[in-house]
């Protein structure tokens, strides 16, 4: 699901690099390039095909008579339980009826969809009790976590020798530092669209590379780590720790009790963490981000600077307040962001936006999709509400 999207294509390159293993059952995404996904249907030949915008469905079915093709807002959860794998590659929000869906019917759900645990993590974690449902992470990040506990203790859960949390110290996040590390606040200032999608060492979507920008990625990511791997077992958000990492060779480490630290390292290229999610247990058979060791001459690591790059403390202070915090944020960001790129906000904008919205937040509980979509809304429409308050004065 998002098969038009960073993550989306690059998944189907996986598949189409292992035609003996993997076939494609159905591709979905929400219908902004049409043209791509009747494409992709007549390379994949899938059994089905998902549009979340009717009108799109209306043009692909056109586009690929053979095929079976569903429309609308529940199309893409509606074929997320045809498959041995789900692949969520849909960006923001829009992907967590993918996961719910996937989950709820025992699936394996290759997520790369990390707002659907920062905005439903309870839910989610309901849901993925299903027997047969696992989540195999595809953020770079968090699939190098996974292999690092699987390492380290014999699997990812830590279940060959006693609990995760008896041993894991720490959990360390890289981050790239995007296109700004290194430049104080003062000097961001007149920072343009441009300048914040000039990403240095991933090729992602604008959406993505705007968050990675403020680092506020990385934050999401610390929630998405913590719903993934802690709060199962004991792993509090001061055990996950962010240390900014340009070369984006080592993707995560975890240090466990006794002193070692175990890392995975690669060039970046998201087609590895789809190919460990597709073959897991197993590892795949098809090689994705090699390193040439002659080029590799050094490895640097400092801390983030959490002046000049608010978000980051503002996502360890949504996670710490727990419940729909994170939804919150998520949703708030995804609005602010969306207006940073209309040219309607600065980039230093963003993180005052949030901190605004976070600080109206309800305290309202997610027990069903219902009241995350609520909790999701009313985030959408406070964040909306401060940005127009922005225009009105400035």
């Amino acid at each position: 699901m998002g098969s038009t999207g960073s993550i989306g294509t690059q998944a189907l390159e996986v598949v189409a690099s292992d035609p003996e293993h993997y076939d494609v059952v159905a591709l979905g995404a929400g219908g902004r390039s049409p043209e791509r996904l009747a494409a992709q249907a007549e390379a994949f030949r899938p059994a089905a095909i998902a549009v979340a915008d009717p009108g799109a469905a209306a043009d692909v079915a056109r586009r690929v008579p053979w095929c079976e093709v569903r429309g609308g807002p529940e199309a893409l959860a509606s074929v997320s339980a045809d498959a041995d794998i789900v692949v969520n590659g849909v960006v923001g929000f829009a992907g967590l009826p993918v996961t719910l869906a996937a989950l709820s019917a025992g699936r394996r759900l290759a997520l790369a969809n990390k707002e659907s645990l920062i905005s439903a993590g309870p839910l989610v974690a309901k849901v993925r009790a299903t027997p047969g449902a696992e989540i195999i992470p595809v953020d770079s990040e968090h699939c190098a976590v996974h292999q690092c506990l699987r390492a380290g203790s014999g699997s990812a859960s830590g279940s060959a020798s006693g609990s995760v949390a008896d041993r894991v110290a720490r959990i360390v996040l890289t981050a790239s530092g995007g296109p700004f590390r290194g430049r104080s606040r003062a000097e961001l200032e007149a920072v343009t669209i441009d300048d914040a999608l000039a990403h240095p060492t991933w090729a992602m979507g604008p959406k993505i590379t705007i968050d990675s920008s403020t680092l506020m990625n990385k934050g999401l990511e610390v929630i998405e780590a913590h719903e993934l791997f802690g709060a199962s077992h004991g792993i509090g958000y001061d055990q996950i720790e962010v240390v900014v990492h340009p070369q984006s060779i080592v993707h995560s480490m975890v240090e466990f009790g006794d002193g070692a630290t175990i890392a995975q390292l690669s060039r970046p290229d998201m087609r590895l963490p789809v190919a460990y999610a597709l073959a897991y247990p197993q590892r795949a058979t098809r090689a994705f981000g090699g390193i040439d060791w002659a080029d590799a001459r050094h490895l640097d690591f400092e801390p983030p600077d959490r002046e000049a790059f608010p978000c980051l403390g503002l996502a360890y202070d949504a996670g710490r307040e727990g419940g729909t915090a994170p939804a919150w944020l998520n949703a708030a960001n995804e609005v602010a962001v969306a207006a940073f790129l209309a040219g309607e906000i600065s980039w230093l904008a963003i993180p005052d936006v949030l901190k605004a919205v976070l600080d109206r937040h309800d305290g309202a509980t997610a027990d069903s999709a219902e009241a995350v979509i609520a909790v999701d809304r009313r985030a959408r429409a406070a964040a909306r509400t401060v940005i127009d308050r922005k225009l009105t004065n400035a």
